[in-house]
């Protein structure tokens, strides 16, 4: 459905004023603690703004995943006015109100930190590359407006006449669907190379597009991510692949070279047709992921993660067991520490993470031994579902007939009653199996040593 245009009227400043009867947004959309803390700053003297993607949301008619406000009151003066408050940041100094689970971040106006002397870091400081590291210079609203990332996440809602307020033409680039960056674009970027990601990830998510001069400079400072602690990128990997437009992201990801930085293992695999088993997996498990997020079914970072690493895991395997001369179980196991300490060196992927990583690919190798009480075993590891899913995504895209007979065994398995579990185990007969070789002493030495 087409967008309705909100009509803006201009004053004799730079501002455009968007009067409360010539926009969408209504206090009823807004939730009650945001209103706590607008109203108390206002009441209290200061200026005080609903702005950020709360706004950008509100007019769009979506649903805000939070509220940010934005004030000229400093974050010392923020946590007298309210005692559920705490500071938090050192790059950005920031005032978050708690109300139980819900969390209101409240930024001061930001100033412009190129035009102050001063010898005081904690104030503010830049790196050679650029990267600011210290941003605590406050200034007016309007020096704010300019300091923000994209225009359509520089519309302030103020409390005071619940008008909207567009300094930097926010409101055209929304009604014509533009993701566009404030500033010169190289600077902005080397200044927080972040910000390449979350273009990408607001193109995607609001289905816009990226205008050139944003879009141009990312391909070749997208090796400007090296420089952002693995933690963070973590965090915004989970934005980009684990909100709903998984699939999507991946693709633009893609065409602005951004996606080596955040998965430099993967990389190497990607061919010139995009049909290699590895590429299938990556496409299926993300539009899977995006699927169970449209209806509202939960998913595990751990199992996005075991799936897009699947094919490099077993590559490095099996060039561990050639040049190592190891058995497969000892190079595999080997072959997860180097697979997971790399990846980490990108993404921190958290030790909770990790694990069921793990247990999901071991699960690979044992779902085949299923004689005995082999089968029932293995259906009760907690981990038993996640790793048949990802048996059942391999099976799809691999041309391997026993993979499907496998997963055609384990699908009728987990249906059938306990009389049938046996018969179908009986069934099975005495078919030899290769007995699984114990990780060798340096293996399981330094399999443990990395899992603490």
């Amino acid at each position: 459905m087409k967008k309705k245009p909100v009509k803006a009227i201009r004053s004799d400043s730079p501002i455009t004023v968007i009067p409360r009867d010539q926009h969408p947004i209504s206090r009823k959309d807004i939730s009650d603690n945001a209103l706590k803390v607008l109203y108390r700053l206002n009441k209290s003297g200061f200026e005080a703004y609903l702005v950020g993607g709360g706004v950008r949301d509100l007019l769009l008619h979506k649903k805000p995943k939070d509220f940010d406000i934005a004030t000229n009151a400093t974050p010392e003066q923020v946590r007298q006015l309210f005692r559920n408050c705490r500071l938090v940041g050192r790059r950005f100094r920031l005032a978050h109100i708690m109300f139980g689970p819900d969390v209101i971040e409240v930024a001061t106006f930001r100033g412009p930190h190129d035009q102050i002397e001063s010898n005081d870091r904690n104030q503010s400081h830049k790196a050679q590359s650029g990267m600011l590291l210290r941003d605590n210079i406050f200034g007016s609203v309007e020096e704010d407006a300019v300091r923000r990332d994209f225009t359509i996440n520089s519309l302030y809602y103020g409390i005071e006449d619940f008008s909207l307020r567009d300094y930097v033409g926010g409101m055209a680039d929304l009604n014509a669907g533009i993701i566009r960056l404030i500033g010169d674009p190289e600077t902005r970027y080397r200044e927080d190379p972040v910000r390449m990601l979350r273009a990408v990830r607001f193109a995607s998510k609001l289905d816009m597009t990226v205008e050139p001069a944003t879009a141009e400079p990312i391909p070749r400072l997208a090796f400007l991510l090296k420089d952002i602690p693995a933690a963070r990128l973590f965090e915004e990997s989970l934005k980009l692949l684990q909100t709903g437009q998984g699939y999507r992201t991946y693709k633009l990801l893609r065409e602005y070279h951004l996606f080596q930085s955040l998965f430099p293992l993967i990389q190497p695999g990607f061919t010139q047709r995009g049909d290699s088993s590895m590429e299938k997996l990556l496409v299926q498990v993300l539009k899977n992921t995006d699927f169970r997020l449209q209806s509202d079914k939960r998913v595990n970072p751990a199992f996005l993660f075991a799936a897009m690493l699947w094919y490099p895991l077993i590559e490095h395997a099996e060039k561990l067991t050639q040049e190592g001369g190891l058995q497969y179980y000892d190079a595999f196991a080997l072959a997860m520490n180097d697979i997971l300490d790399e990846q980490c060196h990108s993404i921190a992927i958290p030790k909770r993470y990790t694990t069921t990583m793990r247990d999901i690919w071991l699960l690979q190798l044992r779902l085949p031994r299923r004689q005995g009480k082999r089968a029932n075993k293995l259906m009760e590891h907690p981990k038993f579902r996640a790793a048949y899913d990802l048996l059942e995504l391999r099976a799809s895209i691999e041309p391997r007939h026993d993979l499907k007979e496998l997963v055609h065994w384990w699908a009728e398995f987990q249906q059938s009653t306990s009389p049938q579990q046996r018969e179908m185990i009986s069934d099975l007969g005495n078919e030899p199996i290769r007995r699984r070789t114990r990780p060798r002493r340096v293996g399981r030495a330094r399999y443990h040593r990395n899992n603490g």
